[in-house]
């Protein structure tokens, strides 16, 4: 049975920084891709950043380009993302999110262009999501 969990959201000023981690467990952590995506109020939900668990190589969204830092332990099969210089604008649910890689084609694709031939909803294992919340 997959378990994708998500923890280390919480409430912080702008400018202020917050650790994610998602711990996960019943699929083969590499090769797959693996990501941290956002979901704010009224909006749709979105891929923040990305890693291909089998290099290491990693992909963001340019609002968060310079501030976070996605990274894993494959020895615990976690992810996490260090989230710094918070801003008002990254308030959201995040989610964490796993895609394993089962083909030959597939993990060629997802280690040439950094899991970005990976559709949002081609995700198959999602945890229940981590609040952010930033003020002013």
């Amino acid at each position: 049975r997959v378990q994708v969990a998500e923890s280390g959201g919480g409430s912080v000023q702008a400018g202020g920084s917050l650790r994610l981690s998602c711990t996960a467990s019943g699929f083969t952590w590499i090769p797959a891709c693996v990501g941290w995506f956002r979901q704010a109020p009224g909006k749709e939900r979105e891929k923040v950043a990305t890693i291909y668990t089998g290099s290491g190589s990693t992909y963001y969204t340019d609002s968060v380009k310079g501030r976070f830092t996605i990274s894993q332990d494959t020895a615990e099969n976690t992810l996490y993302l260090q989230m710094n210089n918070l801003k008002p604008e990254d308030t959201a649910m995040f989610y964490c999110a796993a895609h394993p890689l089962d083909s030959v084609g597939a993990r060629s694709d997802a280690r040439r262009t950094r899991c970005t031939s990976v559709a949002l909803d081609e995700y198959n294992y999602w945890g229940q999501g981590t609040e952010v919340t930033v003020s002013s």
